[in-house]
């Protein structure tokens, strides 16, 4: 694909994009007489990071939950998170780690329903720039979707475990859109901290050299030093318990993809998943799903000694929280997702 077609697709996806928001969402979709209705905040809506999500939709299950989803997009998941704490949305599709900072603030917040086992990012270096490892980049540009983000908070960790601090790169904030293939090809960002399948893409077109990466279990762990919580819902205590019929109906959803994900193949996902997902070549999106393929959570539900390694990695983040007083049990419940998993034996 040619410089000037992939600048053409970049604004045509990043128009699809922006179409997204809730004022699209009501259009495009066709409410259910007597549908629950729920705003759900999100980034980078089109990546396998939310591949549950796209399932779930796509397959019908949150209609059958008797759900009518409106969809929030935002760049970042930091900005997701503002427009749930400000009201504007219901439900945040995000990091796990978002909790921390928000009760560290008073904010009583609860996970409900877990979708990814791992981060979903990787951080890759630019070809362009003869830096064969982490510890070269210093005094690099950094490209993260914003500050206090899962992209942010996962390329510090990776700083880190090379011996560099935060503060030795210049951190960008480029969102999670097509064009930050423009931002790395002008030379506005030395690397790029993103999730699939952008980051996956970059690699096989030889625009990146991938340094880290926290899609496998594995790799996780090395990094984590255990296993993580990835991507879950999240949304305030009192919304639970007020809209415990809603919350159920999309822990029901999600898990009812996660238990269709255990066994599709590709050409499941390729019949299922919207083409303008698949980044104009679909052989590079399946790549990019098989290497993510074990990363997705199995049965929703969030494993407490996953919470107690992720809390104790994000405080070794510089300017972290370091509250040792943390009740591991607020963030989270598996009320909802155990429900769910007994109703399709997930």
């Amino acid at each position: 694909m040619s410089d000037a077609n992939w600048q053409r697709r970049s604004i045509l996806l990043s128009a699809m994009g922006a179409l997204v928001g809730p004022s699209a969402s009501r259009a495009a979709v066709e409410p259910l007489r007597g549908a629950h209705r729920v705003t759900l905040a999100l980034a980078a809506r089109q990546s396998l990071y939310h591949l549950p999500l796209t399932l779930a939709d796509q397959l019908g299950f949150f209609r059958q939950a008797g759900l009518s989803v409106e969809w929030s997009a935002h760049e970042s998941g930091a900005k997701a998170l503002a427009s749930v704490l400000h009201g504007q949305a219901d439900v945040m599709a995000g990091a796990f780690d978002h909790l921390f900072g928000v009760h560290h603030k008073g904010l009583n917040y609860q996970a409900f329903v877990q979708m990814g086992r791992t981060p979903q990012v990787s951080l890759g270096v630019a070809s362009r720039l003869e830096r064969r490892s982490v510890m070269a980049l210093k005094g690099a540009r950094v490209g993260v979707t914003s500050l206090d983000s899962s992209t942010h908070w996962m390329a510090c960790q990776w700083l880190l475990q090379n011996g560099l601090l935060p503060e030795d790169v210049v951190f960008v904030e480029v969102g999670s859109s097509p064009l930050v293939v423009d931002a790395l090809r002008s030379g506005a960002i030395d690397a790029l901290c993103n999730p699939d399948p952008v980051m996956h893409w970059l690699e096989q077109k030889n625009e990146i050299r991938v340094m880290g990466e926290a899609r496998s279990l594995m790799a996780t762990r090395k990094l984590m030093g255990g296993q993580v919580p990835g991507a879950c819902l999240m949304a305030r205590a009192d919304f639970l318990q007020r809209q415990s019929d809603v919350a159920q109906a999309l822990s029901d959803a999600v898990v009812h993809a996660l238990k269709w994900l255990q066994t599709a193949g590709v050409t499941d996902i390729l019949k299922t998943v919207p083409a303008q997902h698949w980044w104009g070549d679909r052989a590079i999106y399946l790549g990019a799903f098989e290497k993510l393929r074990e990363s997705y959570a199995i049965d929703g539900l969030i494993a407490g000694d996953a919470v107690v390694n992720a809390w104790r990695a994000h405080n070794r983040l510089p300017g972290r929280f370091n509250n040792p007083r943390l009740l591991v049990g607020q963030i989270y419940t598996n009320t909802l997702a155990i429900k769910s998993k007994t109703r399709f034996a997930a």
